[in-house]
C-alpha cells in the first residue's frame, strides 16, 4: 500500500489520561516523520466533529483541526478510544461519525481500532460478520451487545484486509507496526520498533495478560530464546531447545507458553518467517539461500509458508519491498 493520508479521529469528549496512549501511540507511529526509514512517510490529520474546538482533559487540551470530512479522503483512518459513556450503553455515538466511517469504508478505505475504538467500527456496521478483538476487560460485552462481531479474546490484533482491530494498550502499538510493515515492510517496521524501544512482533495473545503478569525474561527461557535466534539455520528441535533450557518438553512447552502466548513450533516458525523477510528485504540472495539461512529448508518450504501466512510469494514480497541496503544487525 506504501504510505498515505492517516485520519486519527478524536471524539470530543473521550480524551483522559487513559486514552491518550492510544493517541500517543498513533500520533508517535504516524504523526513522527520518520523519513530517514522510508521517505515519504504517512501524512497524520487529527479529526474531530468540531473541528478547532478543544477537547478538554485533566492537565491538558486536545485540538482536532480537521473535521469529519476528512474520512472521505484518507487511505486509513483509526478510531483509537471511544468514551466510556458510549460503551456502558448510556448514550449513542455521534450518526455523523459513523456516517462518515461508514462513507470511509465504502470508499475503500483501511478502517483501524485500537483498545475500544473497535465499539465505534461495530456499531457502524463495519464488523458483522467479521473477526474482530479489544481489550480483553471489553470483549464479553463487545460480543453482548454486536452478537454479529466473531470476537476473539485471545489476539493482540487481528487483520481482517482493509478492517483491523486491537487489544488494549500495548496491543494498539503491535498493530501500527504491524500497519507499517504491511505498508514499507519489514525492514522499516523493524527499524521503528528498535527506535522505539519495543519488539517488532509479539507471538502470541492476550491470554497471558488476563488477571495475572507474566516475567517474560524468565531465566529459564530468555537464555535458550535468544540462542535460537542466533541458530536459526539449525535444524532446531523442541528436545533441543527443552534440553539447552535443562527442562522436560512437557515444562519447556508450559514456560515458553507462558512466556510468548504460543508453542515452541510456532514460535520458531514466526521467527524464521520474519529472518526470511529480512533477508528478502536487505540482501539479493538466492531464494533457496533464504529459505536456508532462514531455516525453512528448501524454497518450496518457504513459498509454501509466504502463500500460507503472508500470502504472497517470496519474489513478490522481494518485488514489493525491494532491497535498500543492510541493516546494522538483524533484527530480534
Amino acid at each position: 500500500m506504501g504510505a498515505g493520508t492517516v485520519a486519527l479521529v478524536v471524539i470530543d469528549d473521550a480524551i483522559s489520561m487513559w486514552d491518550m496512549y492510544e493517541l500517543g501511540i498513533a500520533t508517535a507511529v504516524f504523526g513522527v516523520a520518520h523519513t530517514d526509514l522510508a521517505d515519504p512517510w504517512y501524512d497524520l490529520r487529527l479529526v474531530g466533529s468540531r473541528p478547532g474546538v478543544p477537547s478538554k482533559a485533566p492537565g491538558f487540551t486536545l485540538n482536532a483541526p480537521y473535521g469529519l470530512d476528512e474520512l472521505e479522503k484518507a487511505d486509513t483512518v483509526i478510531v483509537p478510544v471511544v468514551p466510556e459513556s458510549y460503551m456502558n450503553g448510556g448514550r449513542e455515538l455521534p450518526a455523523d461519525l459513523l456516517a462518515a466511517l461508514r462513507g470511509a469504508a465504502a470508499r475503500g478505505a483501511r478502517l483501524v481500532s485500537l483498545c475500544n475504538g473497535v465499539f465505534a467500527l461495530a456499531a457502524a456496521g463495519l464488523l458483522d460478520g467479521r473477526p474482530a478483538t479489544a481489550h480483553w476487560e471489553h470483549t464479553r460485552e463487545l460480543a453482548e451487545r454486536y452478537p454479529r462481531v466473531q470476537v476473539d479474546e485471545s489476539v493482540l490484533y487481528v487483520d481482517d484486509g482493509d478492517v483491523l482491530t486491537s487489544a488494549g494498550l500495548s496491543g494498539g502499538l503491535d498493530l501500527c507496526l504491524h500497519i507499517v510493515r504491511r505498508d514499507l515492510g519489514a525492514r522499516v517496521a523493524n527499524q521503528l520498533a528498535r527506535r522505539l524501544v519495543v519488539p517488532a512482533h509479539r507471538p502470541g495473545g492476550q491470554a497471558q495478560y488476563v488477571e495475572r503478569a507474566l516475567d517474560v525474561t524468565d531465566d529459564g527461557i530468555a537464555p535458550v530464546l535468544h540462542w535460537a535466534l542466533e541458530h536459526l539455520d539449525r535444524p532446531l528441535t523442541v528436545e533441543d531447545l527443552a534440553a539447552r533450557a535443562g527442562m522436560s518438553v512437557r515444562s519447556f512447552h508450559r514456560n515458553l507458553r507462558a512466556a510468548t502466548g504460543t508453542s515452541p513450533m510456532k514460535w520458531l516458525l514466526h521467527q524464521r518467517l520474519a529472518r526470511a523477510q529480512q533477508l528478502l528485504e536487505t540482501t539479493e540472495l538466492p531464494i533457496d539461500q533464504v529459505s536456508e539461512r532462514s531455516g525453512l529448508g528448501s524454497a518450496n518450504n518457504l513459498r509454501h509458508h509466504f502463500a500460507t501466512h503472508l500470502g504472497v510469494a517470496p519474489t513478490e514480497y522481494r518485488r514489493a519491498f525491494p532491497c535498500s541496503g543492510p541493516v546494522p544487525a538483524l533484527q530480534r
